[in-house]
């Protein structure tokens, strides 16, 4: 059955196609018009959209869904983007809300989603924002409250030194499937997901554009045994923490905050002029980063339906 057979018609005078990586300005602008009217400032990066679609094993033309206006010259107006098990992303510009757009993105998902195997679809978005009561309207239920949290200008992080004996590096190439081994560990104790894919892995982090070394940094015991690992990146002007993990049997040690202070020391030294990250309800680390000064800067939450 083609996911086409099950989606109702767009709203009169817009025309869709499969997103290409050409496309990937277009999606940001629409994203960061939504971030400008549901959180006050635009964030996203096309960096950072097109690192999802470079995984290798996602597939652009099949999993998304570009919306054009042809009166405003094919003018990319609408997105969805089923980015694989059961998330998807999608957005409207704002002067295009309220047409019935958002009703067809959720068709389609809905409809791709269950051709690709999976019993539910959810997305994250701001709390209280247009999507949020589109969502709950349509019968979307809360799977989990998630956080943006931030350093304050001028804050200074409390003095965590690593516990003796352990070592903090760069990541090397060798590191690589170790890095991947242990911050899948750490991500699978509470995500519900496959393992991620090593090459898809490293689509984000190392093949990412902009990447340097110091960009990966690894925790080793006395013995030479990875025990922690953090992603940071610039991104907007800021020092972003995409994933930080501390192996199981290590944590309770300050390990976590010796390598977060490490991260955003790095990312000033590189030119970021704010330290920020995110974490939600399943991982229990929010208490962590505001113990060390951080404070919530945003409120998203992340709802699915079952398909």
């Amino acid at each position: 059955m083609s996911t086409s057979a099950c989606v109702p018609s767009l709203p009169d005078g817009l025309t869709t196609r499969p997103l290409r990586l050409a496309d990937a300005p277009s999606v940001t602008e629409v994203i960061r018009a939504e971030e400008l009217v549901d959180l006050g400032a635009a964030e996203m990066s096309v960096e950072e959209v097109r690192e999802d679609w470079c995984r290798p094993s996602y597939d652009l033309s099949t999993s998304t869904r570009a919306v054009l206006d042809p009166a405003a010259g094919d003018r990319l107006v609408a997105y969805v983007d089923h980015t694989g098990d059961d998330v998807a992303y999608a957005g409207v510009h704002p002067a295009y809300q309220g047409r019935g757009i958002g009703t067809w993105l959720a068709a389609w998902v809905q409809q791709r989603a269950r051709e690709a195997g999976a019993t539910r679809i959810g997305s994250q978005v701001p709390q209280g924002s247009a999507a949020d009561r589109f969502m709950q309207a349509q019968g979307y239920r809360l799977r989990w409250t998630a956080w943006d949290l931030e350093l304050p200008a001028g804050t200074t992080m409390p003095a965590a030194p690593l516990a003796p004996g352990h070592t903090l590096r760069d990541a090397e190439p060798a590191d690589h499937e170790p890095a991947w081994t242990l911050l899948e560990d750490c991500f699978l104790e509470w995500a519900e997901r496959p393992r991620q894919p090593f090459d898809d892995f490293g689509a984000r982090i190392w093949d990412r554009e902009g990447y340097a070394p110091w960009q990966l940094r690894l925790v080793h015991d006395e013995s030479g045994a990875l025990v922690g690992a953090t992603h940071v990146h610039l991104s907007g002007g800021g020092g972003y923490v995409a994933k930080i993990g501390v192996r199981r049997d290590r944590r309770g040690r300050g390990l976590a905050a010796a390598m977060l202070t490490d991260a955003f020391a790095l990312a000033r030294a590189h030119g970021a002029r704010r330290c920020y990250l995110s974490t939600d309800s399943r991982t229990g680390a929010l208490g962590l980063y505001e113990h060390v000064g951080m404070v919530v800067s945003s409120t998203w939450v992340h709802r699915a339906v079952d398909l």
